[in-house]
């Protein structure tokens, strides 16, 4: 089985819904990870595709592509938050996949899992402060706020005050180890998730800016994209989505007052979206061969500037 076919990318189909792919036009995939989404649209129409991704181990599957598609698929090393940057050309839609990739998460090394030993890493760019840094450098209250906050963890205070207390004697260093002194303030339950996955996950977000990059991406996309272009996010945790849904509906004038999100010049203008989507789930069927796809959502909106309808067939169920 090839890396292409292990990982599945998350609402394919919705994806390609929500975005319309058409011959001609130029698409980024800014969180490029294992490509699948960018074959996708390569393969829906005649169009270019510029794929981003800040993950180094991702540079021989984007040769792949490339080999493949040639000078229809451009790949550019980088955070989506360098949108603005990074890309130079208008753009007729953005596709976002949010939080970890399972590709990360399968390589034991790269410590993002609490299910296999490995050093205490979780960078996504593979260079800068690691979670072993915050877990062994943080003072108490710190990191008891940081776990609360980013990975809503009811008992983060006892945990922080485990933590402290394990570090006095000895660094933290692997990701069972640590994944172990949560197991003394909450204990693991048949058929219940992990109680470490929280934990996990607040330190992965914050080793990496997941939340300050995706409020800067969402930002630069809006900005970069042509009138009736199309903005495609899919997210995997309330956190995330929170971020999304406020940001589509403030500019799309949903939320009421001037927003920090819209640029100087269309402070006084209509809204930048006039068309957004509620909160679509994937489809039961999907959730059952992919256990990833169960706390997907998927939002998108479209540029003020053109008045064609969205049509989404085959969806799963929506939310708002």
């Amino acid at each position: 089985m090839t890396a292409a076919q292990k990982h599945i990318s998350v609402m394919l189909k919705e994806v390609l819904q929500s975005l319309l792919p058409e011959d001609g036009k130029t698409y980024v995939d800014a969180t490029f990870g294992n490509g699948g989404y960018s074959q996708a649209i390569l393969e829906a129409a005649e169009c270019k595709v510029i794929a981003l991704d800040r993950d180094p181990t991702v540079a021989d599957r984007a040769s792949e592509l490339k080999a493949l598609y040639g000078s229809r698929f451009e790949f550019k090393s980088g955070c989506f938050s360098r949108i603005g940057e990074l890309i130079d050309e208008p753009v007729d839609g953005f596709v976002f996949d949010i939080g970890v990739s399972s590709m990360q998460l399968d390589i034991a090394e790269r410590g993002f899992s609490f299910a296999k030993e490995a050093p205490l890493d979780m960078r996504m760019s593979c260079s800068g402060k690691t979670a072993a840094d915050i877990v062994n450098g943080m003072d108490e209250k710190e990191l008891a706020d940081l776990i609360y906050q980013y990975g809503e963890e009811r008992k983060s205070r006892q945990i922080a005050r485990k933590i402290v207390e394990y570090r006095r004697h000895k660094p933290i260093e692997t990701t069972t180890e640590l994944a172990g002194i949560i197991y003394t303030v909450l204990h693991r339950t048949h058929n219940a998730i992990d109680p470490a996955t929280r934990t996990f996950q607040a330190l992965r977000i914050a080793v990496n800016d997941e939340l300050g990059e995706l409020k800067t991406g969402l930002q630069a996309a809006a900005e970069k994209l042509s009138p009736g272009g199309r903005l495609v996010v899919v997210d995997f945790h309330s956190l995330e989505d929170r971020i999304v849904k406020t940001f589509f509906n403030t500019l799309s004038g949903k939320t009421a007052g001037v927003s920090r999100y819209l640029p100087e010049t269309h402070k006084e203008e209509q809204p930048l979206f006039n068309q957004v989507s509620k909160a679509i789930a994937a489809s039961r069927e999907e959730c059952a061969v992919n256990p990833r796809a169960r706390s997907a959502k998927l939002r998108f909106a479209v540029k003020a500037g053109k008045t064609e309808g969205i049509t989404l067939k085959n969806k799963g169920d929506e939310h708002d």
